[in-house]
This record gives C-alpha cells, sequence and structure tokens, in this order.
C-alpha cells in the first residue's frame, strides 16, 4: 500500500465534515497533523475500518531538510577531526595558518580549524559549509585543465544533470533577465572576472566558489525571434576537486543567495518575490 505523504492525501480520506471530534478545528488541519504524527488516523470516529487498515501506521516521515543538513555538517566535522587539515593546505590552494587553512571562496577568506569549525568574518550558510567540508576531505586537488563543461557532462552528471537545469539555470537566467546589473553585481560582490569569447555568449563572468572549483556563467541576449539563454559550466576537473552533490550545491545555493539580495535592494519588488 502506498504511504501517504502529504496532508492533502490525508484529507482525501476524510469525511471533510469539521466536526472537531478528533480534537483539531478542521478536517485540513487534522490531516496535516496526521502527517506531522502529531495525531493518529484513528482518532478521526468516521473513518471506515477498512480505510484505517490500509493506511494507519503507514505515513512517510517528512524530510527535515535543516536537520538533514545539521547531521551532515556534523558528520563532516567529526571526519575533519581524524585528518591533518594542514598538511592539505596546498592541494586545496589554501594558505595554512597555524592549526588552521584558510579557504579564498567568493573573494572571502573561511579559515577551517581542526575541530570542522568554519570561521568568517561573514555569515556562513550550511549550503556553503558542507561544500566547504567536502572540499577539505575529498578533493584531489587536481590542477585546473581550462576545459569548460556543462553540468550533465561531469562524471555522472546526466543524471542530475535536468535537476541541476531546473534549480540553478533556469532560476538564474529569471534573474539575469531581470536585472540587467548581475553579472556587474557578480564581480563586484564576488570577486568574479569577466571572461571573453566563451561560446561565443554575450556575457561571461567566472566565480572562485572554492579555489580550484570555478564556475563559468554564461548568457545570450534575446535576439529577435529568440529569447535569451544562460548555462552554467565547470572545469572538468571538478567532478574530482568536489563531489557532485556538492557541486550541485553550490550551484543552486548560489542562486538561492542571488535571488535574497536581488530581493533586498528591490524593496520586495523583484520579479522573483
Amino acid at each position: 500500500m502506498t504511504r501517504l505523504r502529504t496532508p492533502l492525501e490525508v484529507y482525501k480520506l476524510l469525511p471533510k465534515t469539521n466536526c472537531g471530534e478528533c480534537g483539531i478545528a478542521t478536517c485540513m488541519a487534522f490531516a496535516a497533523a496526521v502527517i506531522k504524527q502529531e495525531k493518529q488516523l484513528t482518532l478521526c470516529p468516521y473513518l471506515d475500518k477498512e480505510v484505517l487498515g490500509q493506511h494507519n501506521g503507514k505515513i512517510e516521515q517528512p524530510v527535515n531538510l535543516e536537520k538533514i543538513q545539521e547531521r551532515t555538517f556534523r558528520e563532516l566535522q567529526d571526519q575533519i577531526r581524524t585528518v591533518d587539515i594542514v598538511a592539505r593546505a596546498e592541494r586545496l590552494g589554501a594558505q595554512s595558518r597555524g592549526s588552521t587553512i584558510a579557504v579564498t571562496c567568493l573573494g572571502k577568506d573561511f579559515e577551517v580549524d581542526s575541530e570542522g569549525r568554519v570561521l568568517s568574518s561573514c555569515h556562513s550558510h550550511a549550503w556553503f559549509s558542507i561544500p566547504l567540508l567536502t572540499y577539505v576531505l575529498y578533493s584531489k586537488g587536481l590542477p585546473l585543465s581550462g576545459r569548460w563543461v556543462p553540468f550533465r557532462e561531469l562524471e555522472q552528471g546526466s543524471k542530475w544533470g535536468p535537476l541541476f537545469e531546473r534549480r540553478c539555470e533556469a532560476p538564474l537566467k529569471q534573474i539575469a533577465d531581470a536585472h540587467a546589473e548581475l553579472f556587474e553585481d557578480l564581480i563586484s560582490m564576488f570577486s568574479g572576472s569577466s571572461s571573453t569569447d566563451q561560446f561565443s555568449s554575450d556575457i561571461a563572468v567566472v566565480l572562485h566558489p572554492l579555489p580550484k572549483v570555478p564556475i563559468l556563467i554564461c548568457y545570450w541576449k534575446p535576439e529577435e525571434g529568440m529569447g535569451s539563454k544562460l548555462h552554467v559550466f565547470f572545469d572538468d576537473t571538478a567532478g574530482q576537486n568536489l563531489t557532485l552533490d556538492s557541486l550541485f550545491t553550490l550551484g543552486t545555493g548560489l542562486v538561492r543567495m542571488l535571488e535574497k539580495i536581488m530581493h533586498k535592494h528591490t524593496n520586495g519588488k523583484s520579479a522573483l518575490s
């Protein structure tokens, strides 16, 4: 039997009378409480016994992204404690500072200590801290090849490619279409650099979220009869200098950060709001 995953799926089973006999005012609120595992289906006195037999106890535990990120971060910190991070500094393109290493990310220095703590003058989000610790632990430190490839052409990237296009490239194009100054902001805020003759794009900017994991963003302006285009590229060593899931997290995290910045600077009147 299929497990119940959403309040709507539970609600469809209920009488929809909002009788309140379960102790909650409405059937929809009761359905949400069931999904959160705060209430049991058996508390509804009007559910058929056959329905209860099919579905009671078959509630999908909701995914708590923050808890998953926190657990992942703690696991990475535990691994950091078992290695000599200072010995890895040169390979990572980082600088050793006593018992810590300083990794330059988007123009800002982030220090990682032997306990896996991430120290910086600016706020560090999980979308960035997790790839950073993953980079320290697993990067092979390969020199950049200078060959740019789309996410889908990285090893095993074909499986994640369509999702990367939806979660990273599509919203980033929406930002670029709505904010002509985006690429100038990327250069000024994140120490990016303009790139020329890249895939014949109108605008190309290179960012360095990690020293050996650059990102190339190319934008083609709309032309008569054709819409704009935006694609994100990685050095073809990226899959060996960072895990694929962390590359995905970097790209999508950067988009979320830009969305917040643009929303703030337009007083909530952005097309993205």
